[in-house]
């Protein structure tokens, strides 16, 4: 099994650059599946079902999100039929979507799930115990276990790795949009990044315009957050490679920018 998972698309310049260069990327490294982070690809804030279909189309086979899920609201309109969607799964009972979703993939079947940290964000349900009890589920059904862990903090997203180094295949980080250089492969088998990183407008900050973000440091008052409709791009994802016993073999990053040109 070998999964390719691109961090958070942020905007038009994201989705731009899944469409140019993901046919490439999946030529290069032909993965089983491929996974996007995709809370972002509206604006930079959410996800419509325009584009959660032009994902697809592009050659996404499955999307998972984090703290901007409810950012464009039509999403309540077709989340209970995306089926190839999952949302952080210890948001509140109520809130729409699915935490977990497990695939069947040739003979194989994999789970994945998405859930957010509380480290500098919402006070949310305890995303590790929520965790134990979706393993203990999927455990009972599936051969490879993902995990998107889509949280503010290292530390918290570092605990969550070795938390789980054993029980799932894989933990990857998202959110913070800043690829991390501690790719790895944990001692008991699960590949693990504290953040893939984004794929998104490479000029600004975090995807974002840069000025805004510079004049809200500057002034500490409030700014529109602008994304851009054009401009370099970069693109951030990780390879991961596992075994039949569901234990991760290889994990090795992708930044594909113009300082770091696909090859």
């Amino acid at each position: 099994m070998r999964i390719l998972f691109i961090g958070d698309i942020v905007g038009k310049v994201g989705r731009e650059t899944i469409s140019t260069l993901l046919p490439r990327i999946k030529q290069k490294y032909r993965p089983t599946i491929t996974i996007v982070n995709a809370e972002n690809a509206a604006h930079g804030k959410g996800i419509t079902e325009k584009i959660y279909k032009q994902l697809l189309r592009d050659g996404v086979d499955f999307m998972t999100m984090g703290n901007h899920t409810y950012g464009q609201r039509q999403i309540y309109e077709f989340i209970h039929e995306a089926k190839r969607m999952v949302r952080p799964a210890n948001f509140p009972e109520e809130a729409p979507g699915v935490g977990m979703r497990i695939i069947k993939i040739n003979d194989k079947k994999l789970a994945i799930i998405n859930l957010q940290g509380r480290s500098f964000m919402a006070d949310i349900d305890d995303p590790f115990k929520k965790a134990d009890q979706l393993i203990k589920a999927a455990q009972k059904e599936t051969d490879y276990i993902f995990v998107d862990f889509h949280a503010e903090t290292t530390s918290e997203k570092n605990a969550m790795g070795w938390y789980l180094n054993g029980r799932v295949s894989a933990v990857v980080g998202t959110h913070t949009h800043i690829q991390t250089a501690d790719e790895r492969i944990l001692d008991e088998g699960t590949a693990y990044i504290t953040d893939v990183g984004m794929t998104g407008y490479y000029d600004g900050i975090l995807g974002i315009n840069r000025d805004e973000v510079i004049t809200r440091f500057i002034t500490s008052l409030p700014q529109r957050h602008v994304v851009p409709d054009e401009g370099r791009s970069v693109l951030s994802g990780v390879v991961i490679d596992m075994n039949g016993d569901g234990k991760a073999q290889r994990i090795e990053r992708v930044l594909i920018n113009d300082d770091h040109p696909f090859e």
